[in-house]
């Protein structure tokens, strides 16, 4: 899954964005509402998670530009302004979910984790396939009852590769849903992270190669 994160405060979007890596979100941050439009208008995201008071454009002027060009994503306000009133105006706005700060991390990453359950494709909050059991809640991944250790990538790679139901995933499309904008276009670091991960998987292998293509995830052969 891939976030926008736009907050003006720098300590706290570096520490949110911290918490959210290690969730194996790929995060983008934007200081304010013109450079968040700028990654919307470059980069796809899964949630957007907006601040209301910020600088250069208002939360709820960009929310309402991304509702008139059909933004796929969803918004989760993240803002001090916590009144019923507030809230209100933030939902009209087009947000989809409103949460006040203060507030506590889990429960950002569990309404972050709902909102993606709830796009255009929705998904379950457990995903399950070829003897794999996903749970992004409790960042576990099991294969035939067990225990995988994985890295944040290895685990956002499986993710992504679990949502695509048995279809073809590419290498760009990997490094744009489980990197951020900083990654290297020209890294091997999707190579490398597949590789490891169907070690991990074990025998017989789970993630195959469609040369040229992509990667898929099947039942074994």
């Amino acid at each position: 899954m891939r976030v926008l994160l736009v907050e003006d405060e720098p300590y706290l979007a570096e520490a949110v964005a911290a918490g959210l890596r290690r969730e194996s979100i790929a995060v983008d941050l934007a200081m304010d509402g013109e450079a968040a439009l700028e990654r919307l208008a470059v980069h796809t995201y899964d949630v957007v998670v907006l601040d209301r008071d910020l600088p250069r454009k208002h939360g709820d002027d960009v929310c309402r530009q991304m509702q008139k060009e059909t933004r796929a994503c969803r918004v989760l306000m993240l803002t001090a302004a916590g009144s019923l009133r507030d809230k209100l105006t933030g939902f009209e706005a087009g947000a989809d979910d409103y949460l006040a700060k203060p507030f506590d991390f889990p429960e950002l990453v569990a309404r972050i984790r709902a909102l993606q359950r709830r796009a255009a494709t929705p998904t379950p909050p457990v995903l399950e396939r070829a003897g794999l059991r996903v749970d992004a809640f409790r960042h576990e991944a099991y294969r035939d009852g067990r225990l995988l250790r994985l890295t944040r990538k290895e685990f956002a790679v499986l993710e992504i590769l679990m949502h695509a139901e048995g279809g073809v995933i590419s290498a760009e499309q990997l490094l744009e849903k489980a990197w951020d904008e900083h990654a290297d276009p020209f890294t091997n670091a999707v190579r490398i992270t597949v590789s490891t991960l169907r070690r991990k998987l074990g025998e017989p292998p789970l993630v195959h190669t469609m040369t040229g293509v992509g990667y898929y995830l099947a039942e074994p052969r």
